[in-house]
């Protein structure tokens, strides 16, 4: 959160993520998980909890190798790393053997905490719709990021190798991944992973996607869900114009709003849906929805909540570049998953963080850069961290005595001016980047792994 200091310079508190962390992620759901998940998994020196913490501790460091950290928390250089007295070669087992179901059910109940308290602080401007629907959501799948060829099971492949895929689904209220699917399979259909993704959706919930998901079969499945969708027209689906509803000036265009069947009715029935078309000059937007009532979703308000679907490519961007996640750590695909789920797990506290600290000083949450937020916060949490065991040392080594120490997040190093970690207006252009031939060349790190098979999450 901030506070305000005697010469009126607003300071931002950088340790809130680290008490969201140790506030949630706890043995007792570590456990509530496993048991939830569990079909032939034992409990060993790496404890579940202890796994978590482990992987949380990578997401915020960084080391330059899981060989240091493990090293590191041997020697007891490294606080936020858990202590284990364990070989390596036990840490990389543990990794390998334990499915990622149960990282998986970490998330989803570390995230279902957060949204019980978390209020909705993100994209004020679409509150008058968010109250329309049970909330707003936006879906997106995304690659990772091609490894290294120094990982030995990849220095004999020349293709470019990808260690998965992910599908996200993000709050855009309260700014959070709301829940996050890992396929070790980087070609593994997205259509198809989205509509198992729709199970876990509450009802009345309005998607938002790109244009991959303009189809009529995916308009289907959102209905048996209860669910409402808006998406950009995919200029393969076969329209039938019906009626118009209403056409008028907007924004120095035309705007209209008709009704539209949509497919053939071969593999699913033929859907009713609303085509949004705004136009001017040479150009074009079209939009497709199933909320045929425009009293609850006007035109011009569906064609201004479609540029945020920009968000949750943000998310992916904040994950894999701000969070690291671009640097995969392990060589098989259980240990990815593991590590995808524990970044996923720190960019959510860190959102949290984030419209706190936004709440406070009186600005909109998206006016502050993560990529510039969360290095400092980081840093600032090793420093907490670090003081946390100093200050149990002290009270062991004085166990009888009444000691006064410190509020440890009032510290200088716990906090830090509003202005440097502010969003900056893009100046210029922005640049495009160059296009590799090899980037249409990839494989799967699943079928490298040595013919080894492993769970894939469904």
């Amino acid at each position: 959160m901030a506070k305000v200091t005697a010469a009126g310079e607003v300071r931002i508190n950088l340790v809130r993520v680290m008490d969201l962390l140790q506030e949630h992620i706890t043995s007792a759901l570590c456990q509530a998980a496993f048991r939830r998940v569990r079909t032939s998994e034992r409990q060993r020196k790496w404890t579940l909890h202890a796994l978590v913490q482990f992987w949380t501790a990578v997401i915020l460091r960084a080391p330059q190798a899981l060989s240091q950290a493990l090293q590191d928390a041997l020697d007891s250089r490294e606080p936020l790393i858990p202590r284990i007295q364990a070989t390596p070669e036990a840490f990389f087992q543990r990794c390998r053997d334990l499915r990622p179901a149960f990282f998986a059910e970490v998330f989803k109940g570390f995230t279902a905490q957060l949204l019980e308290h978390v209020p909705e602080r993100y994209a004020s401007a679409t509150a008058p719709i968010q109250a329309c629907f049970a909330g707003i959501v936006l879906i997106d799948g995304s690659r990772l990021a091609a490894i290294a060829h120094r990982l030995k099971i990849t220095r004999n492949e020349r293709a470019v190798i990808l260690p998965g895929c992910l599908l996200g689904v993000y709050d855009l209220a309260r700014g959070l991944c709301r829940t996050l699917y890992f396929d070790a399979d980087a070609a593994a259909s997205e259509m198809t992973r989205a509509k198992a993704a729709l199970a876990d959706l509450v009802r009345d919930l309005l998607v938002v996607g790109d244009r991959l998901y303009c189809t009529a079969d995916f308009f289907h499945a959102l209905g048996a869900h209860e669910c409402w969708g808006l998406f950009r027209r995919h200029r393969s689906l076969g329209l039938r114009r019906q009626r118009r509803l209403r056409k008028r000036h907007h924004l120095g265009g035309c705007l209209e709003d008709w009704i539209v069947e949509a497919g053939s009715g071969q593999r699913v029935p033929v859907q009713t849906l609303r085509l949004i078309r705004w136009r001017r000059a040479g150009t074009c937007h079209e939009l497709l929805t199933n909320v045929l009532d425009p009293t609850r979703l006007r035109a011009d308000e569906a064609l201004g909540l479609y540029p945020l679907r920009w968000s949750i490519e943000r998310m992916y961007f904040d994950l894999k570049e701000v969070l690291n996640l671009n640097r995969i750590y392990a060589a098989n695909p259980n240990a990815v998953a593991m590590q995808a789920f524990a970044a996923a797990m720190v960019y959510n506290a860190m959102r949290v963080a984030q419209g706190e600290v936004a709440a406070t000083a009186g600005i909109d949450p998206e006016e502050i850069s993560p990529a510039k937020f969360y290095p400092r916060m980081a840093a600032a949490c090793h420093m907490y961290v670090t003081a946390q065991q100093w200050e149990q040392e002290v009270r062991e080594l004085n166990p009888r005595r009444g000691l006064r120490l410190p509020d440890w997040s009032q510290q200088p190093w716990a906090s830090i001016p509003l202005t440097p970690i502010r969003v900056e207006q893009r100046r210029g252009r922005r640049r495009k980047r160059r296009y590799c031939k090899a980037r249409g060349r990839w494989k799967s790190m699943a079928r490298v792994s040595g013919g080894r098979r492993y769970t894939r999450l469904t």
